[in-house]
């Protein structure tokens, strides 16, 4: 039997929590202008439904949630400073912050009508486990939706190869088959990421039962390409993968 390694819990290192609380504060970085938008249009309608949020952060998912119509959320977080800070953010006694790692949360079965997940799976090692559970806690006809890393940036997350003048060439690509852990430097050294390929993320849902509604790659729009020029680097290389998959009636 496969030993599961201890969680990850990047997020309550001291200098890694403070950088990405600023990141998300300032929405400076790639959530905001492209993984949030296109994760928010493969939602189904939220009025009434009952949802697991697997790695919830800040809670910001909860609250939108929440304001439009959702039953109750059940948030699962490893991190505490994540969930305290979401807790200060929120007043709302049907959201459900549990501080549980997702490698060992399992939800009762039947109990949800959609499951979330907003890159924090490339975090996990044990995908398929992960998958099954969140098969079994969904009722016939819920929906599972979640963004990853990309597998073309996990498989090497050493960045862009950059010229003379600090111009960005190319973004490597190396060992794309090779699926296992990965490691890289964000806020702090040694980030820890499980890289696996696209066909491994579809496949393992399609085995689990699920039907497949969409699997994207989102890319910025010509208005967002006005405002902030950067983004054209995410023309070059996709930096999200989102998957939308259905437990079929």
């Amino acid at each position: 039997m496969k030993k599961t390694p201890p969680p990850q819990n990047v997020y309550d290192d001291p200098v890694f929590f403070e950088g990405y609380k600023a990141l998300r504060q300032k929405d400076s970085g790639l959530n905001g202008v492209l993984e949030i938008p296109a994760f928010h249009a493969l939602l189904p309608e939220l009025q009434g439904l009952r949802i697991l949020d697997l790695g919830a952060g800040f809670g910001d998912f909860a609250r939108y949630a929440r304001r439009h119509g959702a039953q109750a959320v059940t948030a699962v977080d490893v991190s505490e400073k994540m969930l305290a800070e979401a807790r200060r953010l929120t007043h709302d006694e049907s959201i459900y912050y549990l501080h549980q790692s997702i490698e060992h949360f399992t939800p009762d079965a039947q109990t949800f009508d959609l499951v979330v997940s907003s890159l924090a799976l490339h975090y996990i090692d044990d995908y398929p486990t992960v998958v099954e559970r969140v098969y079994a806690s969904l009722v016939p006809g819920g929906r599972f939706v979640f963004s990853v890393e990309h597998p073309l940036c996990t498989a090497q997350p050493s960045g862009w190869v950059c010229g003379p003048s600090g111009e960005r060439l190319h973004w490597p690509l190396d060992r794309y088959q090779h699926e296992t852990v990965r490691h890289s430097t964000w806020f702090v050294e040694n980030v820890t990421k499980f890289h696996r390929t696209l066909q491994t993320y579809v496949n393992t849902l399609l085995a689990a039962g699920f039907q497949l509604d969409h699997l994207g790659e989102p890319k910025p729009l010509a208005q967002a390409l006005d405002e902030r020029p950067s983004l054209v680097d995410a023309l070059r290389r996709p930096p999200f993968l989102l998957l939308a998959v259905t437990k079929p009636s």
